[in-house]
């Protein structure tokens, strides 16, 4: 079992930033390759960022490239979103994911753990 609790959250103004951070724990961390997802009102959840093990790989969805980065920190078991240039269509509640198989599973949102997911709330 892998626990993933995300953190970092809240309001911010549009072109603002937010870091968000997911400590994980339960199983070897560098093992799975982790993602961020999220929700907003009315809308089905969507594939935002995703790392690989060691953090070498990255992928993220079109609408986040050039303002969003995932990071993972091994040693302390968290992977992180760095947000910029917030705008009002990135309000949504945020989740951490996570698996033992491919990146590419991440990106298909085949994934093993969920977080239980924190709101962003961006206002223009």
């Amino acid at each position: 079992q892998v626990q993933l609790v995300e953190s970092g959250g809240g309001l911010a103004q549009a072109g603002g930033s937010l870091r968000l951070s997911c400590a994980a724990s339960g199983r070897t961390f560098s093992s799975y390759a982790m993602g961020w997802f999220r929700q907003a009102p009315g809308k089905e959840r969507e594939f935002v960022a995703a790392i690989s093990g060691r953090g070498r790989t990255t992928s993220y969805a079109d609408s986040v490239k050039g303002r969003f980065t995932i990071s993972r920190d091994n040693a302390k078991d968290t992977v992180y979103l760095q947000m910029n240039s917030l705008n009002a269509e990135d309000t949504a509640v945020y989740y951490c994911a996570a698996t033992d198989q491919l990146l590419s599973n991440v990106v298909r949102g085949q994934v093993d753990y969920w977080g239980k997911g924190i709101l962003v709330t961006v206002s223009s």
